[in-house]
């Protein structure tokens, strides 16, 4: 249903009926690490003008990855992340991705 790409991938769906009869296919509910269990590749500190897209195609390589970086932090709203110069981003493989010590 969703590309290996998306947040939303190898989650289960459910469906239900609505009371027209009409069959509405959904994803179930996501849970998300908490932000430790997530191997640390780099901090980036937040510049002026910092934008979380452009972090993440400069760090994976792919701009719509954001929701990446937003777990590793334990962020929902994306612009929390670039709103303070000087704040730290944490960068980290994918959650469940161990990473070797000191690497």
């Amino acid at each position: 249903m969703f590309t290996i790409t998306s947040r939303y991938f190898g989650l289960e769906t459910a469906e239900t009926r609505t009371a027209e009869g009409t069959n509405v296919r959904y994803v179930r509910r996501r849970f998300i690490l908490p932000p430790e269990q997530f191997a640390l590749l780099h901090e980036h500190s937040v510049a002026g003008g910092d934008r979380l897209d452009n972090i993440t195609a400069r760090y994976l390589g792919d701009p719509e990855q954001f929701w990446r970086i937003c777990d590793a932090n334990n962020v929902l709203d994306p612009h929390e992340l670039t709103d303070v110069v000087g704040a730290r981003i944490r960068i980290t493989l994918p959650a469940g991705v161990p990473g070797a010590p000191h690497a």
